[in-house]
């Protein structure tokens, strides 16, 4: 067996109403006072106030910083930083969907001011130290809560990440109950999005895809291809959004040591130039890469299909996989997401500039089970069209 590397977060804890747990978490995790990173639109759900009031309960002072926006630039994270810095904070808690959780990540380790965003962009330069960090997910689907991970928006389209293990939490809270109000768009765009992570790791050409990431994927894509569509449209059924949540989760664990490949690669520029869903890129071009990597390496996808998919084992070899494909492609279909990019107000025009700049991605691109240039990209994103 190759040598490996796994890290995660240092406690997980999950289950229903778990939300209200946060202040004993924070006063042992924290101290008594945090900073409390989160979005507008979270306010509005209650969501935000049921965590200040349970923070507060437990004689932990809270600031609350609201002002994430979905892919969040340099300029949101330097807010939130300053906004730790003055109010003293002693830890960070991210509640939200990814782009808040990515901001708490950066808020924990900037606010000591040992290093600025622009030193730590890449794999491993982060050096820390940084503040007690808990994550709190209300959405199904990036995983952040266990990711080393945090993606910004460096300019008008450009996105660079942060990878480092400082970044992963002291503690990650699930609350499924929490994912209960999302819309079925949103809910769809963000499962999917989880399975995307689930499938990339399991087939990730990267030297670190271990035993370990490879169960994980496994068990997320058991957990959420049985409850995907009933989430979707039966958003109050608890045992499918327990599902999706903690296999969200698992899938997570899985790419965050066995790296995701081509269909981020190719997402990226959807969203950067045409301010797509991440989730939805991802959606959008998942098949079509599947299909593109199933000509020479379909080895894994056949042995995801009956895992994700139980009737799938009837198939076997090249067959399973192309199975697994079609089958993929029918589920977005079947949540209701859009399947053609042309349904997103692309112009066919803008996809050669789509296929140049998806190859800026060679952290991503590495790690594809089939090697990919610039010309497989734009014949992905014309099949997509």
């Amino acid at each position: 067996m190759t040598a490996f590397t796994f890290n995660t977060a240092k406690s997980l804890c999950f289950g229903a109403g778990s939300l209200s747990e946060i202040g004993a978490i924070a006063q042992s995790t924290i101290g008594t006072r945090t900073l409390v990173v989160t979005d507008p639109g979270l306010q509005a759900t209650g969501i935000v106030a049921r965590a200040l009031a349970a923070l507060a309960a437990a004689g932990v002072t809270a600031t609350l910083f609201d002002g994430v926006s979905a892919d969040p630039p340099e300029a949101v994270i330097g807010a939130a930083v300053a906004a730790a810095r003055a109010s003293g904070a002693l830890g960070v808690i991210g509640l939200g969907g990814g782009s808040s959780l990515d901001v708490a990540k950066l808020a924990a380790l900037l606010a000591p001011g040992s290093e600025t965003l622009g030193e730590i962009y890449g794999v491993g330069r982060a050096r820390g130290p940084r503040l007690p960090l808990i994550l709190v997910p209300t959405t199904a689907g990036t995983g952040s809560e266990v990711t080393p991970i945090a993606i910004v928006t460096t300019g008008r389209r450009e996105k660079m990440g942060v990878v480092s293990p400082h970044l992963l939490p002291d503690v990650a809270l699930l609350d499924p109950e929490l994912t209960h109000g999302l819309p079925p768009a949103i809910t769809a765009a963000t499962g999917i999005d989880a399975m995307v992570h689930a499938i990339e790791a399991y087939a990730s050409a990267s030297p670190n895809n271990n035993p370990l990431s490879r169960q994980l994927a496994l068990q997320a894509l058991r957990l959420m291809g049985g409850a995907i569509l009933t989430a979707v449209h039966t958003g109050k059924d608890a045992a499918a959004r327990a599902d999706m949540l903690l296999g969200s989760m698992l899938a997570g664990q899985a790419f965050a040591n066995s790296p995701v490949a081509a269909v981020h690669a190719l997402a990226y520029p959807l969203g950067g130039h045409f301010h797509i869903p991440h989730g939805l890129s991802n959606a959008l071009v998942l098949p079509h890469v599947l299909r593109f990597n199933c000509v020479t390496a379909p080895e894994p996808y056949a042995e995801l299909a009956p895992h994700a998919f139980p009737d799938l084992a009837r198939h076997e070899g090249q067959a399973r996989a192309a199975a697994f494909c079609d089958r993929i492609a029918g589920l977005a279909r079947d949540c209701g997401l859009p399947v053609r990019l042309a349904a997103m107000n692309i112009p066919e025009s803008a996809l050669p500039g789509l296929a140049a700049e998806a190859m800026n991605q060679t952290r991503l691109l590495v790690n594809n089970p089939r090697p990919l240039d610039e010309a497989d990209a734009l014949a992905i994103y014309r099949a997509a069209y």
